[in-house]
């Protein structure tokens, strides 16, 4: 086994090969690392010696085991507080309620006239497009849009953010969401978009829209969040000063 110092037991060994690669980058942030049987052929060891490998790796924190997906990189622990920019899971996780995201599609596109303009971008510059639906208690509670320029995230389609949030990955890439432009109105989806957060087409939806930057004043996204009025309040707290 490459790496490693022989005269450790064999799980150590494996243990320390793996951490090199999560630290090299071979092994990114947010990604799958290969399975027990892989990496038992890989290293020709036995799936006990990998198990007690990766066990130690997991108690560590440097991994997570996701049932029926399989064992991914963590990323560090960023600290937040209420009052600083934070996504859907990082609100409901600070409120202790079970919260999970349904992603239905990601991929690039061309970032075109409109969001070249907003994102400062050329138009054929390439774009992270995500759709999914926020879950609250098993309940979609919101559909959202998300845009974000290949070159701020460029490892973005190989992390799973069903299990990761983005303000995490941004941490994990040093960026800092630091400040967002919101804008808030009320409409009506069309009967396939409303569907899909089990309302029908007459049932009004509060479109929540944010453009954030970083702290060097980037921008480096751009969301659209169609959220369910029965389902959802804002809150905003005003000081004369």
């Amino acid at each position: 086994m490459s790496d490693a110092n022989y005269k450790s037991p064999l799980y150590i060994q494996l243990r320390e090969v793996i951490r090199s690669k999560i630290e090299d980058g071979e092994y990114p942030v947010g990604t799958a690392i290969p399975s027990e049987s892989q990496l038992a052929e890989t290293y020709d060891l036995n799936p006990l010696s990998v198990r007690s490998a990766l066990s130690a790796l997991k108690y560590e924190g440097l991994l997570r085991s996701v049932q029926g997906k399989g064992v991914f990189v963590n990323g560090p622990k960023a600290e937040r507080d209420l009052e600083t920019l934070g996504g859907y899971r990082q609100t409901m996780d600070e409120r202790s309620i079970a919260a999970h995201t349904r992603v239905l599609l990601k991929a690039l596109r061309p970032a075109g006239p409109y969001y070249s303009r907003l994102l400062d971008l050329e138009e054929d510059d390439s774009l992270w497009f995500t759709r999914r639906i926020d879950y609250m208690d098993n309940e979609p509670v919101a559909l959202e849009e998300i845009y974000i320029p290949e070159k701020i995230l460029p490892s973005y389609g190989d992390v799973d953010i069903e299990l990761f949030s983005i303000y995490d990955i941004f941490t994990w890439n040093g960026l800092r969401p630091t400040d967002a432009d919101q804008t808030l109105r009320v409409l009506f989806l069309e009967p396939s978009r409303a569907k899909l957060i089990n309302l029908t087409a007459d049932q009004a939806v509060m479109e929540l829209s944010n453009l954030t930057r970083d702290a060097k004043g980037q921008k480096i996204e751009f969301t659209r969040n169609y959220v369910r009025p029965d389902k959802t309040e804002f809150f905003t707290h005003y000081a004369k000063e």
